[in-house]
């Protein structure tokens, strides 16, 4: 059983801090061509070398001396810092909850996946001091170096060590604490050693205990109501895709909406719309007696551009929002700005109507043919069953559900619903309905993308 986990704490503080002394230069001789200055970038080593890498870095000689410009820096002191010293035995817990994950498309979906209790444990304060040695061969590298690193520190640098953002140690600060501007003595002496610049820093650092992780799994959800939308009780428990154990959907009295253009309207459950959502038929609003008034006021007050009802799509885990306000001259109505994020964007270019080509044509019920006409169809045009169309259509063959456009000349099939296998999404010009393509495999059928009945249950209030 393993009994310790080593996360490498200090070596990614002093992994930081080489990051900081990384990437100066100082001026090495010109270029003979052009006379410019040749840069050399300034390497950094952490100075606590092995003997074994310590030889090699020599070349096996006791007289190589390394060579300059060069930073290199090492641990002088690891004191405990009982100034920031807290609570030692304080126990911070946290609930995290991930979206599903899936390994095979390697994507996060919107639902909910595993939820985690993590309690982490009081960290404990240390103060880390570091040498950095800066070495030169002559006093203009210095001049050069010092002045590039010294403006960091006004007054001090912040480092992280990590972009977890539940370590709550990852922040620090580098201060520069003191300067030794030589190492060199007066008098100097017969011998030439390398000029070290030493700069020394304090970093403020803290040293935590591996944190326990407990995964959730006792309460898979809550159910806030008795029954769902359609009376069954059984359903409703089994049903986990409203992941009611995250949020809590309200349904007063298991009002059904209407959504047809930018109005909404509340209708009690028992009510049957016609024409239904399956098809590219507008709805018409049928006589009602609910007004919005009595509803949200159940719940609190309506806030024009705060409040919300949000739809939940009949076609993924995503929902079409909309801010709400009292329709001034109709009570039994919302006015519902939608959120065109939310919305399917379209695939395909708009058409100007959903038509019947065997009862409809340019000229016959349709403005007369003009480039770039579309129509979306609901019947053949041209094939065994109808062997003799319109003659305004030309000789054009096509089946229903294809979309055909006028190119100036001749009517052609733009979009074939027969290979169409792909989801698409088009808008309808005349009636400004968002229509959706279900694909060959799905049905292959037109319906309507968003507008239509929402069920209770299906949508939520949000004040």
């Amino acid at each position: 059983m393993q009994t310790f986990f080593y996360d490498e704490q200090i070596r990614r503080f002093l992994l930081q801090f080489a990051r900081i002394l990384s990437n100066f230069q100082v001026e090495f001789g010109k270029d003979p061509a052009t006379g410019a200055p040749t840069l050399i970038q300034v390497p950094v080593r952490y100075g606590d070398a092995t003997r074994q890498v310590q030889t090699v870095l020599q070349n096996n000689s006791a007289s190589s001396m390394p060579s300059t410009p060069l930073i290199t820096f090492y641990i002088v002191g690891m004191d405990y810092d009982r100034p920031r010293m807290q609570e030692p035995y304080h126990v911070s817990k946290l609930q995290v909850r991930q979206r599903t994950y899936v390994p095979e498309t390697e994507e996060y979906e919107t639902t909910q996946g595993n939820a985690f209790t993590i309690e982490r444990l009081m960290p404990v304060p240390y103060l880390m001091t570091l040498n950095a040695d800066i070495w030169t061969s002559n006093t203009n590298q210095k001049f050069q170096i010092f002045e590039q690193l010294s403006t960091l520190f006004n007054p001090a640098l912040e480092i992280q060590s990590t972009d977890n953002f539940l370590d709550w140690t990852s922040l620090s600060v580098v201060e520069l604490d003191q300067t030794i501007w030589t190492s060199r003595t007066i008098p100097v002496g017969t011998d030439d050693p390398i000029d070290i610049l030493t700069m020394r820093f304090k970093l403020p650092i803290w040293i935590s205990s591996p944190a326990k992780v407990k995964k959730l799994g006792v309460v898979e959800k809550i159910i806030a109501s008795t029954y769902n939308a359609q009376g069954d009780a059984n359903n409703a428990i089994a049903n986990s895709d409203l992941l009611l154990g995250t949020r809590q959907k309200i349904t007063p009295y298991g009002y059904q909406v209407l959504l047809i253009g930018n109005k909404l309207q509340a209708l009690k459950q028992s009510a049957v719309i016609n024409p239904t959502n399956d098809n590219t038929d507008p709805q018409t609003n049928p006589p009602s007696a609910e007004f919005w008034q009595a509803i949200v006021g159940l719940y609190g007050v309506l806030r024009p551009g705060v409040s919300q009802v949000r739809l939940e799509s009949p076609w993924d885990d995503n929902e079409i929002i909309g801010f709400v306000s009292y329709d001034p001259t109709d009570n039994r109505f919302l006015l519902f700005d939608v959120d065109q994020d939310t919305v399917p964007q379209n695939t395909l270019p708009p058409v100007n109507a959903v038509i019947n080509p065997l009862l409809s044509a340019p000229g016959a019920g349709l403005p007369a043919a003009s480039t770039g006409q579309r129509y979306l169809i609901l019947e053949d045009i041209g094939n065994n069953n109808n062997p003799e169309p319109p003659t305004a259509w030309g000789e054009l063959y096509a089946v229903a559900n294809d979309i055909i456009e006028y190119d100036g000349e001749f009517w052609q099939v733009v979009y074939e619903s027969t290979t169409g296998i792909n989801v698409q999404y088009v808008t309808n010009l005349t009636t400004s309905l968002q229509y959706r393509w279900s694909g060959i495999d799905n049905g292959a059928e037109w319906v309507k993308s968003y507008e239509g009945l929402y069920p209770g249950g299906e949508w939520s209030l949000v004040l």
